[in-house]
């Protein structure tokens, strides 16, 4: 069995911010060319923010990918976010396949009045991860969730190994009165 495997995930999201970017870029240019001469300073502050925006934003997720070690799970939406979830604390995981695509938002989202953190880059390939306790993120506020859903590319993959490193964890004794 190997240490670590290393999962895809979807790069739809990424598609759209290097739209947002180009956009961004493009209206800048047209601004600049547009407007009377202005200071070198006026220009390099916002230049540099969407140098710091293009390079976390949408060059880090395509430097990240999910692994699976041997005793955890470690999901990864470029240098943004990051979770280690170790598979004792995983209750159950399975393939989403009943959502629309409609409903399934992109990038890191926790929706009030649901327990549930979405980390996808596509919508597509969906799994969803129950905790077996709620967790709090700092990427959601530090609203608890209690089920994560993200995307990889070979979902069922996944799945079969986490399934095969589960049963390879000593067993977990049962909430006992005397424990």
């Amino acid at each position: 069995m190997e240490k670590r495997l290393t999962f895809a995930y979807g790069r739809a999201l990424i598609v759209s911010r290097f739209m947002v970017l180009g956009a961004l870029v493009v209206s800048a240019s047209v601004g600049i060319a547009v407007l009377p001469p202005l200071s070198p300073g006026l220009v390099a502050v916002p230049a540099a923010l969407l140098a710091v925006y293009f390079l976390l934003f949408a060059v880090s997720p395509l430097l990240t990918d999910h692994w699976l070690t041997r005793s955890r799970l470690v999901l990864r939406q470029g240098w943004y976010f990051r979770v280690v979830l170790p598979l004792s604390d995983v209750e159950d995981i399975q393939l989403v396949d009943h959502a629309s695509p409609g409903q399934i938002p992109l990038g890191i989202h926790r929706p009030l009045g649901r327990s549930v953190l979405y980390a996808t880059g596509a919508r597509t390939g969906l799994v969803s991860v129950r905790l077996r306790s709620p967790r709090r993120f700092w990427q959601s506020f530090g609203l608890p969730a209690t089920e994560i859903v993200f995307d990889v590319r070979q979902p069922t993959q996944l799945i079969e190994a986490i399934e095969e490193r589960r049963r390879l964890l000593a067993p977990v004794e049962p909430d006992r009165p005397d424990a």
